[in-house]
């Protein structure tokens, strides 16, 4: 099946680097507040230097794109300084935040023992929160945000773990996955990037972190 047209363009997408909330095991979901540890700002600036190695050859013209949460921004901050984009320039949308985990925002995940399945091999959650999103409804608000793109240039797109599969498997044009009717991307450890032109996706770098978690 061949994947949405880009125009030709590249997207260069990541989820942010590991956050306070990662490290101590909670649910952030959508939580706008949760800064980047040191570790974090490691993974981001080694996907800068992937990058920027990545593009050593050229002087592209780059769109910076990311959630409005703060570990988004913080992380799309230290990859425009390895390419020289100016972060001022970029924009933010609410349609790109992590799934949302209603109830069980913030919780521990121990605390969730019995209640939140977790497909690990997936790294995918099979229990949708009380009052939070299906990975549909992901897919919905991602549709209308891509609706709305124009792509006239290569772009830099910082989202989040299970937002970004989504996203890459929308862009990707995959089928549908059977449990969650929605296309849905394969995990890549925190610290990834990857670039997706009209539909075809490659590896840039593959990061050293944990797998997807919310």
């Amino acid at each position: 099946m061949s994947g949405m047209d880009t125009n030709g363009k590249r997207l260069f997408i990541a989820r942010h680097g590991e956050t306070i909330f990662n490290l101590a095991g909670r649910i952030q979901g959508e939580h706008v507040h949760t800064p980047l540890t040191r570790t974090g700002f490691a993974q981001a600036d080694e996907m800068g230097r992937a990058l920027a190695l990545h593009l050593a050859t050229e002087e592209p013209v780059l769109d910076l794109i990311a959630s409005d949460t703060d570990r988004a921004l913080q992380t799309l901050s230290v990859i425009a300084e390895h390419v020289g984009a100016d972060w001022h320039q970029a924009r933010s949308d609410a349609r790109l935040r992590e799934i949302d985990m209603g109830e069980w925002g913030g919780a521990w995940y121990r605390d969730l023992a019995g209640k939140l399945e977790i497909d690990h091999q997936e790294g995918l959650f099979a229990t949708v929160a009380p009052g939070g999103e299906t990975y549909r409804d992901i897919a919905v608000r991602l549709e209308q945000w891509l609706g709305e793109q124009d792509f006239a240039r290569d772009t830099v797109l910082i989202s989040h773990g299970m937002t970004s599969r989504v996203l890459r498997g929308l862009l990707t044009r995959r089928e549908p996955h059977p449990r969650f009717d929605t296309p849905i991307a394969e995990g890549l450890p925190q610290g990834s990037i990857v670039q997706i032109c009209d539909g075809v996706e490659t590896v840039i770098h593959l990061g050293g972190g944990e797998g997807e978690k919310a």
